[in-house]
């Protein structure tokens, strides 16, 4: 029983985020919120749904945003405890309980986390992005708007973020570069030849690589057409990065090829396995010294 090639993606009932790239360049936030009040937060929800577009009308917007619920945000709306129980147990335990797991412990154990990560406080949270900062500057006004009409909703904390100039992370590196080639996104298509990925690995309610269904959440009206996704605030030590580069190049490994091997790409993202020596924008494979 092999994978449909193509299977039709309800693109009307998935967030933009899963199957369109972000535009570029861009500023934003990330805003963690608590319910206090179940109602409240069914209210914010309401309130949000025009601006979280989906994947078929989101169509180059100079505004992009995402909403994510936790576990925890779940039971505080008062969903039934039929329907979260049929949240696999990694969600339901949250990264916090697992974090021996995926090697969050010494120094980046959960109780050296920034709060309110790690406390099981952050019920919602929002990713809103622009591509220019007076846009940006404008949304936010109208989102706190929506927050002060909403006391039973509890501001924890706000992230900013943006993309550097040239498309780079804080390491150097190009940024946005990486999205997986998701069978049936035809919103999206991805230009390099990467092995397609079967769209059960990303949404529920679509065969996984097994060409089988996954289970997912319970009714299909919360589970169907959703994802699970890991939310981490991460600590980029870019001068202690550089410092281990200079102590370990040598005269035949630079600081640059070092760094390279390392992460497996140049800063340019040319992959390390198709440029080897040196950095090249745009490298192909089967070179020859003739050509």
């Amino acid at each position: 029983m092999g994978i449909d090639p193509a299977p039709k993606l309800e693109l009307e009932d998935i967030q933009s985020i899963l199957l369109r790239r972000r535009p570029s360049p861009y500023c934003g936030c990330h805003v963690l919120l608590r319910i206090e009040d179940a109602s409240h937060g069914r209210e914010l929800l309401n309130k949000l749904r025009p601006y979280v577009l989906s994947a078929a009308e989101y169509g180059g917007q100079d505004t992009w945003m995402a909403l994510v619920i936790t576990y925890a945000g779940l039971v505080a709306l008062e969903v039934p405890e039929s329907s979260l129980a049929s949240f696999p147990a990694a969600f339901r335990e949250g990264v916090a309980a697992r974090s021996s797991f995926v090697g969050d412990t010494g120094e980046s154990s959960p109780e050296r986390w920034d709060r309110p990560y790690g406390t099981g406080d952050i019920h919602i949270a929002v990713t809103l992005l622009s591509t220019t900062n007076e846009v940006f500057q404008s949304n936010l006004e109208k989102a706190r708007a929506v927050l002060a009409s909403l006391p039973g909703v509890t501001l924890l904390a706000r992230e900013d973020f943006e993309q550097k100039p040239g498309e780079r992370t804080p390491f150097g590196y190009k940024d946005g570069i990486s999205f997986p080639n998701i069978i049936g996104n035809g919103v999206n298509p991805v230009a390099d030849e990467e092995e397609p990925i079967a769209a059960g690995e990303f949404i529920f309610g679509y065969p996984g690589e097994a060409g089988r269904m996954l289970a997912m959440p319970r009714p299909d009206l919360l589970g169907r057409n959703g994802t699970l996704v890991g939310f981490r605030k991460l600590h980029s030590k870019v001068a202690a990065f550089r410092r281990f580069l200079n102590a370990n190049a040598t005269p035949t490994l630079s600081a640059e090829l070092l760094a390279a091997k390392m992460v497996g790409r140049w800063p340019s993202g040319a992959p390390l396995m198709l440029a080897p020596d040196q950095d090249s924008p745009e490298p192909r494979l089967g070179l020859t010294a003739d050509e």
